[in-house]
């Protein structure tokens, strides 16, 4: 008989207040207790809607059953046919508008929690294994992968079991993409993110670092001189977007991009930095997405005083993932809701001193279905601040698109595909991930990517 408690089995996590001030991982995970009894709330579905909701096509209710079972090295089978960062995937997607989403069990209750339960089969597999992952026999094959992030890792991986030699080129000095320098510590751990770039290692993917494709070597050469027969791009969007009002050039104004690279990628909240970040007792994060949440809640755990979210729109339009928001509040973090700034003010050094904001209030829907802000008249008030970050969005990077003749790209920079398999208008060119689409979640860049893997082995194997 399955487990009919309408509630998930809760996650254990850091009091608010201790881990406001460390960067600890939040949420503790499951033991294996917990993970088991979650695992019997699952009904076995005979059409298994949780599974069209996963991005990748994991076979949810085959790992969710070995789990019940306490079969855990069975369950992380089930992962891995499909996914080679199960655990990534259990701490950051958004299960709550995929899988989760499709859950029978939350129209009467809350949902099977499939992410917690992702997370716990890693996490076990990861400290009991004790056999390496296995290389598969050369193909005889090169394909080069742009971007180490997990679109980039997601298609490495698979390409690798398929016996094809594979090179991951990242620009920057650690392999891992958005995962090391965009994400918290206190949501992915980096040494779990390296854990997962050693094991495509150990199934022969070679990581070089300190490799900006269009600058150290360009796509064609890669493909010409460099013998690869296949490349991906999955360069991912680290453009950031600004608002362009007054005041934005002041010190003490930060994009997200930066400023979450500071302290998750260069380690800034140590105390012997060697790229710290200016002391701020006033902290503004203008946006409403999960990277605002992050910078807010790093920006707190580098001790300001006060952090608050700006965002132009109400609580039921936020596109943050609701665990996030709640994890922000429980912090102290203030949300300014249906509120936009209009200039940055600085004092007589050039240093934010606050911002002047418009109150807004919300009309028709818009192209993305949101109801539209509209500044109401005469309702501009003062802000005090001394530090603002502005999370507003972000674009690919043009470099690729300027050094790689033929590619074609849209008005925001984004590369143009043919359909979802990820096929560019450079023949043996593909490419996925938020280099496509703009910035977007974790699991829709993996998705991308395994459609590309797919895509260029059988574009090799037909030539």
């Amino acid at each position: 008989m399955p487990n009919m408690d309408p509630k998930k089995c809760p996650m254990p996590s850091q009091d608010p207040i201790v881990r406001a001030k460390n960067f600890g991982e939040v949420a503790l995970g499951y033991t294996a207790e917990m993970a088991v009894e979650e695992a019997t709330r699952c009904l076995d579905c005979k059409h298994s809607p949780c599974h069209s909701g996963c991005p990748v096509g994991i076979d949810i209710p085959a790992f969710i059953k070995k789990v019940a079972e306490e079969d855990f090295t069975g369950a992380y089978e089930v992962l891995a046919r499909s996914t080679t960062l199960a655990a990534v995937c259990g701490r950051v997607c958004p299960q709550e508008s995929q899988c989760e989403g499709k859950c029978v069990r939350g129209i009467r209750g809350e949902p099977v929690a499939i992410g917690r339960l992702e997370r716990f089969v890693a996490d076990w597999h990861r400290t009991h294994a004790t056999e390496a992952p296995q290389k598969a026999v050369p193909n005889g094959h090169k394909v080069a992968v742009v971007g180490s992030g997990p679109s980039g890792l997601t298609c490495a991986g698979d390409l690798a079991k398929l016996g094809y030699a594979v090179t991951v080129f990242e620009a920057l000095h650690t392999p891992g993409g958005v995962l090391v320098y965009g994400i918290p510590e206190f949501r992915l751990p980096k040494a779990l993110v390296q854990s997962e770039i050693d094991t495509l290692t150990a199934m022969g993917v070679e990581f070089q670092t300190n490799m900006v494709i269009g600058k150290v070597l360009t796509v064609d050469e890669l493909m010409e001189d460099l013998g690869f027969e296949a490349v991906y791009l999955a360069s991912g969007a680290g453009l950031p977007s600004f608002m362009g009002i007054p005041g934005e050039s002041l010190n003490g104004v930060y994009s997200a991009n930066e400023y979450l690279t500071r302290v998750n990628l260069m380690k800034a909240y140590l105390p012997d930095s060697r790229t710290p970040i200016a002391k701020s007792k006033k902290v503004a994060v203008v946006g409403g997405g999960n990277v605002a949440m992050d910078a807010a809640r790093c920006a707190k755990r580098l001790g300001a005083e006060e952090v608050t979210i700006v965002y132009r729109r109400g609580m039921e339009e936020l596109p943050a993932r609701k665990e996030e928001v709640e994890h922000a509040m429980e912090e102290g973090i203030v949300f300014q809701l249906l509120t936009n700034p209009v200039e940055v003010l600085g004092d007589e050094k050039g240093y934010v001193k606050g911002m002047t904001c418009i109150e807004m209030e919300l009309g028709a829907p818009d192209t993305s279905g949101r109801r539209r802000p509209i500044p109401k008249a005469g309702s501009e008030f003062t802000l005090e601040v001394d530090t603002m970050i502005m999370s507003i969005g972000t674009s690919p990077n043009p470099l690729l698109r300027n050094t790689t003749p033929g590619l074609d790209t849209d008005r925001r920079g984004c590369i143009i595909t043919d359909g979802a398999d990820g096929l560019t208008s450079r023949p043996g060119v593909y490419a996925g991930g938020d280099a496509v689409t703009g910035a977007a979640t974790v699991i829709l860049a993996m998705g991308a990517g395994k459609q590309a893997a797919a895509a260029i082995h059988k574009y090799l194997q037909s030539k």
